[in-house]
């Protein structure tokens, strides 16, 4: 599968980089880095903006905020997003049951190993994550009363991230990069 156009000839040095420097975290060559750098501007704002993600912040740990990616990526169904955030899951502690629970979108307060605040930091990012946008006010009561100020904007500065790398990534048809090829559970998007 490739995407709708293919990466320019030449790569401004600056632009190769954040490709080289990409590659080393990865461990992957990414088409979107290459894509992007068709319009240079918009490659260095989004590898900004990807270097500045939290993965984790005080009361907000690794787990919290990988469902929190895991969540925003089968919401919007872009393959590439669940295929980056998916592939190691386990090393976060988030189990089988919890990953089939996400990308169903149903059923998480039935897994009981969901804390309250990952449960409402799951439900957020499924209202971030759909349209229209809707934010219950019972339900921004709750978000309220469970998280600082500081904690909702990272969960949803999270969640919104990712909606952004959904939309441009399908927007170009940039397909899975391979990440959770070598995972025994093998998880596509809802249709």
């Amino acid at each position: 599968m490739e995407a709708f156009i293919n990466p320019p000839r030449k790569i401004p040095f600056y632009l190769k980089i954040g490709i080289w420097i990409s590659r080393k975290v990865t461990g992957r060559d990414l088409l979107p880095a290459r894509l992007l750098a068709w319009y240079p501007k918009v490659a260095i704002s989004s590898g900004i903006l990807e270097a500045l993600v939290a993965h984790q912040d005080g009361n907000l740990d690794r787990r919290m905020l990988k469902l929190v990616r895991l969540q925003a990526s089968f919401a919007v169904a872009c393959p590439f997003c669940i295929d980056m955030n998916y592939h190691d899951y386990t090393d976060y502690g988030i189990s089988r049951e919890e990953i089939l629970s996400l990308q169903s979108g149903i059923g998480t307060e039935t897994i009981k190993t969901f804390s309250l605040r990952e449960l409402l930091a799951l439900e957020y990012a499924r209202l971030i994550s759909s349209l229209p946008l809707e934010f219950p006010q019972s339900f921004i009561e709750k978000m309220k009363a469970s998280f600082s100020e500081r904690e909702i904007v990272i969960i949803a500065s999270t969640a919104a991230q990712v909606n952004y790398w959904a939309r441009l990534l399908q927007s170009l048809g940039v397909p899975p990069a391979g990440f959770s090829d070598t995972c025994e559970l093998k998880i596509y998007p809802r249709k």
